[in-house]
């Protein structure tokens, strides 16, 4: 087994007894963000989701921290103000997303970025982080940035970043921005992560990897097309007698779709996991078997340890585990947010 998952497994909890800063945190889906956090030293006060299957993974793992189940706009912080260092969220992302309608602010995902600007003046946190897609950067020409911006508390210093996960030891292509305020009275100036040289490729995680939660199989059919998709290949890699028959009329329209029977690469890192290996885009098929990913598989290329639970269907598993921030860049990133606090 590589040194990449032998590291993994000793993720949760390793400096429970040593911890030397505290957070809270909102929408924190099913613990990728917090998992690399708490592996970088910080305690956890509070973990907070509106997803009721996230909760029980988030209980399933961190058994001894207070969730709360709600939406994030019912939560009364003040009684931690002044007493925890770190505020952060993974705010739903969908508003802003290219894949979605990208309605921002005007939709109530996006207001929770406003709302968290409230949950900031609660806590007085020394330092606020928030994750997005990629997509906020320049909706409505970064407008929508600006105004949230401009909404945090005056009182802190504001920076933001597009990280690629694959740059901090994560198998996968998976860029994310982290919006980070530090509290006027920290001199210290908070620098994101600097890139990692070394890339972990997926012939690094994938092999010996159990199936202890399942996973989604093909038909017999598509099965055999998937069969003559090369390493790294895709739709256009088949016979065209293939192709034509089961991209029918897409076969002739413009653009690549190379996300269609897509193959995936021992060789190379992973593209950006979504909510389900078999979405008709983003087709994510293992590299030597005629199958997807399956859930464990998916969860180590996201670098969650095989020791981590997730609770719910296999569908509400892939879910979760393709909306995570990966813990790895998480690890990275709270390195460097524990530099200025402790």
């Amino acid at each position: 087994m590589s040194n990449f998952i032998e590291k993994s497994k000793t993720l949760q909890y390793q400096l429970q007894n040593n911890y030397s800063a505290t957070f809270i945190e909102v929408c924190a889906g099913c613990g990728g963000l917090s998992s690399g956090f708490i592996e970088a030293g910080f305690k956890p006060l509070l973990l907070n989701d509106i997803d009721k299957t996230c909760c029980e993974t988030l209980r399933l793992n961190h058994p001894n921290i207070d969730v709360v189940c709600d939406s994030m706009v019912n939560l009364d912080l003040t009684p931690y103000k002044d007493k925890v260092d770190l505020l952060m969220g993974g705010l739903s992302c969908q508003s802003f997303s290219i894949s979605g309608k990208r309605r921002g602010l005007k939709d109530e995902r996006g207001n929770l970025m406003l709302e968290f600007s409230r949950l900031i003046s609660e806590t007085n946190p020394k330092i606020f982080l928030i994750e997005n897609v990629k997509g906020l950067l320049n909706h409505n020409k970064g407008k929508t940035l600006a105004t949230i911006i401009a909404n945090f508390p005056k009182n802190y210093r504001v920076n933001y970043q597009l990280l690629n996960a694959v740059d901090y030891e994560v198998p996968q292509k998976r860029e994310r921005v982290f919006i980070v305020g530090v509290r006027d009275n920290i001199k210290e100036k908070f620098l994101f992560p600097s890139k990692i040289d070394k890339k972990i490729l997926l012939k690094d995680v994938l092999p010996k990897c159990p199936n202890t939660d399942g996973g989604y199989t093909y038909s017999t059919e598509k099965a055999k097309i998937m069969h003559q998709v090369p390493q790294g290949g895709c739709w256009v890699d088949l016979p065209d007698k293939v192709a034509k028959k089961y991209m029918k009329d897409s076969y002739y329209s413009e653009g690549g779709r190379r996300g269609i029977l897509k193959r995936l690469n021992m060789l190379e890192s992973s593209l950006t996991l979504t909510t389900s290996p078999m979405q008709k885009q983003t087709e994510r098929c293992h590299p030597l078997e005629d199958r997807p990913l399956n859930v464990r598989e998916y969860a180590r290329i996201q670098t969650f340890p095989d020791t981590y639970n997730f609770a719910g269907s296999i569908a509400a598993k892939y879910r979760q585990i393709g909306n995570a921030v990966p813990i790895r860049l998480a690890y990275h990133v709270a390195k460097e947010v524990m530099k200025i606090i402790s």
